[in-house]
């Protein structure tokens, strides 16, 4: 086939032709460009290879400094953290096979098989990481994690990052598998101011290192990965429990010991054979609390070794009065069929946590001590209530909104019964504003505003607010109301604060300033932000302080009456009186007690937060208030509307207050209460009167938009004609 060719003669190239010398021409030059990239990296490479820190440097350190944790003045040590003083070295036949396989199954199970950097350690690392949408795993070995507490600092930059790996290749050429072993085992903090295994050994055990069993080698592999987070004096021993039987498992997975051995580890009680916590420190969970964050800020490295002057913001006077409120306090808790209380104050203009108490006796390990309950999810029971009303106030509904209080069906639950709610006091009470609903916390009226709110905008405030426990939100039902997601004391104190602030949130924190070894401040405290509107925040804080409006469930001289004082208080209590709460706060100081029993053991019948939590918190705000300023809760404006369902502002001619009346069967007339008390119940008929034409609040507003006036009801709302059936006929007085 002859070639086509130009005007000047010269041969035409095909199309084919001009797109493989454009795929060559890009080919060529991503080879080129890769040559050179190789070329630099590899050059790259060479040099920190050669000008690093030599292999020998691992035996000749340079001694860390210690690091103080301070009250908030300066003026007080909480604890200090000594680096590398409580080190023992120990030689390789001290060693116990049991501590190096289980080291092995924890941190790199791949270890006698790489160089170093284990490729396909970081590949699975990323998948999992991928998979998790974070930072789930690292995929650093054990001679990279040596190198990074040895040499480096716990900055995440690329930079380190390669650094580290070339200086793990570079010592693995120059020791061997078990020379970087013992170093690693010899080096590695465990928390406790623990460094190295043998000191790990003595501080945990009470014994050498070669003679820990290997469940107790098991429980110290656990803790390098995060020393505070797992410590077994710390707030999260579930978890720790949980490692350390994976690690044992893990070793069964590798063949390291037959199954018999595997299964007594695992059967094994660990914790029982530790030795108590003996080091010096003050206020030991707000420590931890604080210590746990500073590790997550800088790495466990630069906090055991850095030197650094953490300020915290604990008011040291505060915090000793506290303890010693929960320690007198711990007599009376028999009587409630419980064992243990906590106590949080936090200062709603800064956040700053004022005292942390976490439990009476954090060296009292018959009742798990150590554990902070503050910070511990449990469900608030009622006292969570305010929180869903703010939603609602957020959305457009007053204090003055009313509510039918009357026995209701919200249809089927998740075990597929009916959900009908009942009250504290076991009655129903009619027709009631919002404000006498939530100051006496009946649970019905409760339960409706959430279903007005909608269980994701509820949700969605209460993160607003500083909660970030409510995070399965497909277990949360209407129930959610009164106290059936868990939360945390610390949080849900928080939260208040921001009613207490006018709306302003301050998040909580223990940390005011950190200063590094060199005298420069690296960490301040985080700033607040409005996060809800200033009426939201009033309106709130005018019920919860209104002690008229709960005297008809509570009295008017209930625990959480301050004479004197404008307080807003809240109580909860689970339904099967598991736990017992009051958060209550001024303009100047939020506080929350939790009272119960750390193993999540049922309290007496009638254990109520009033009775059990409130007299606790009693104790202790109306103390500090004779200190704080005087400041008052500002005003709320009241909102008018022709829903006068939503603004309790009835239009003329509209009367009732849905009060009962009784009807006789025989006669079909309504009948006086007085008659109706002498006569057989089951002879009468109860409804509840309204002038409203016998409709709940659905019927007469857009639930999403209450205080629109041109909006439409939805008549086709299930639960519209649910809470009107509950209108007619309903035996809400009925003891329950």
């Amino acid at each position: 086939m002859e070639e086509q060719k130009d005007d000047k003669g010269k041969e035409k190239k095909t199309w084919k032709q001009k797109l493989s010398m454009v795929f060559g021409s890009i080919a060529k030059s991503v080879f080129d460009l890769g040559l050179i990239a190789g070329c630099a990296f590899f050059t790259i490479f060479l040099y920190v290879y050669y000008t690093s820190v030599q292999p020998n440097a691992l035996v000749q350190r340079s001694i860390s400094e210690t690091s103080i944790i301070y009250d908030s003045t300066g003026e007080h040590e909480l604890y200090r953290m000594y680096g590398e003083e409580n080190r023992k070295v120990i030689a390789h036949e001290d060693i116990p096979d049991f501590m190096r396989r289980a080291t092995i199954a924890a941190e790199d199970d791949n270890f006698y098989h790489h160089k170093g950097v284990d490729i396909f350690g970081i590949a699975r690392a990323l998948q999992k990481n991928f998979a998790a949408g974070g930072a789930a795993q690292g995929g650093s070995t054990i001679t990279q994690q040596l190198v990074r507490n040895t040499f480096l600092s716990r900055e995440k930059t690329i930079k380190r990052k390669f650094i580290e790996i070339v200086l793990a290749i570079k010592m693995e050429r120059h020791y061997t598998k078990d020379e970087i072993l013992d170093f690693y085992l010899n080096e590695v903090p465990y928390g406790s101011n623990a460094y190295g295994i043998q000191a790990a050994a003595e501080n945990f055990f009470a014994k050498n290192a070669r003679d820990l069993t290997l469940d107790e080698a098991a429980l110290l592999a656990s803790l390098p990965k995060a020393t505070t987070y797992y410590s077994p004096y710390g707030n999260n021993i579930d978890a720790l429990k949980a490692r350390q039987h994976s690690i044992i498992k893990r070793l069964g997975e590798l063949g390291s010991y037959d199954q018999a051995v595997i299964d007594e580890a695992l059967g094994a009680d660990t914790l029982a054979k530790l030795q108590e916590f003996h080091e010096e420190i003050d206020a030991p969970h707000f420590v931890f609390y604080v210590r746990e964050q500073l590790e997550q800020m800088y790495g466990t490295d630069v906090v055991q070794r850095g030197g650094l002057k953490v300020y915290t913001t604990l008011d040291y006077e505060m915090q000793k009065r506290a303890e010693e409120d929960v320690a007198g306090y711990a007599s009376k808790l028999p009587q409630y069929g419980a064992s243990n209380a906590a106590l949080v104050a936090v200062s709603p203009k800064t956040g700053d946590v004022l005292a942390m108490v976490g439990s009476i006796d954090y060296f009292d390990k018959e009742n798990d001590g150590e554990v902070n309950v503050a910070l511990r999810p449990r469900q608030p029971g009622s006292s969570f209530k305010p929180i869903v009303y703010a939603a609602g106030f957020d959305k457009g509904y007053q204090p003055e909104t009313l509510l039918y209080d009357v026995q209701t069906s919200f249809g089927k639950d998740g075990s597929g019964k009916d959900y009908t709610p009942h009250n504290y006091d076991g009655q129903n009470h009619g027709l009631v504003p919002v404000r006498k609903a939530l100051a006496g916390s009946l649970n019905v009226p409760a339960v409706k505003m959430l279903y007005l709110v909608g269980i994701d905008n509820a949700i969605d405030f209460a993160e607003e607010l500083g909660i970030t426990t409510l995070t399965d939100r497909k277990r949360y039902g209407l129930s959610l109301v009164l106290g059936g997601g868990e939360v945390k004391l610390l949080e849900e104190t928080g939260a208040f604060s921001v009613f207490a602030n006018d709306g302003v949130r301050a998040p909580v924190h223990g940390i005011n300033r950190v200063i590094d070894a060199s005298g420069k401040e690296i960490s301040s405290a985080p700033k607040a932000e409005r996060v809800i509107d200033a009426e939201v925040a009033r309106k709130v804080s005018s019920i919860l302080s209104d002690n008229d409006a709960r005297s008809f469930i509570f009295g008017s001289s209930s625990a959480v009456y301050i004479p004197g004082k404008k307080v807003a208080a809240k109580t909860g209590t689970t339904q099967d009186y598991r736990d017992a709460w009051t958060v209550g706060y001024t303009p100047e100081i939020a506080v929350g007690v939790w009272v119960g029993n750390n193993d999540g053991k049922l309290m007496r019948a009638g254990s109520d937060g009033s009775f059990v939590a409130a007299p606790l918190w009693h104790t202790f705000m109306a103390r500090e208030l004779e200190s704080l300023p005087d400041t008052q809760f500002e005003p709320y404006e009241k909102v008018t509307s022709k829903n006068f369902m939503v603004t309790g502002n009835r239009p003329d001619g509209v009367s009732g207050d849905g009060g009962k009346i009784y009807i006789s069967k025989a006669s079909g007339k309504q009948i006086s209460a007085e008659k109706a008390s002498k006569m057989d119940k089951g002879k009468l008929e109860e409804k509840y009167a309204s002038s409203f034409g016998g409709h709940s609040i659905l019927y007469y507003v857009s639930k999403d938009n209450p205080l629109d006036e041109t909006a439409k009801p939805n008549f086709d709302d299930p639960m519209l004609h649910l809470w009107d059936a509950a209108l007619s006929g309903n035996k809400g007085d009925e003891q329950q």
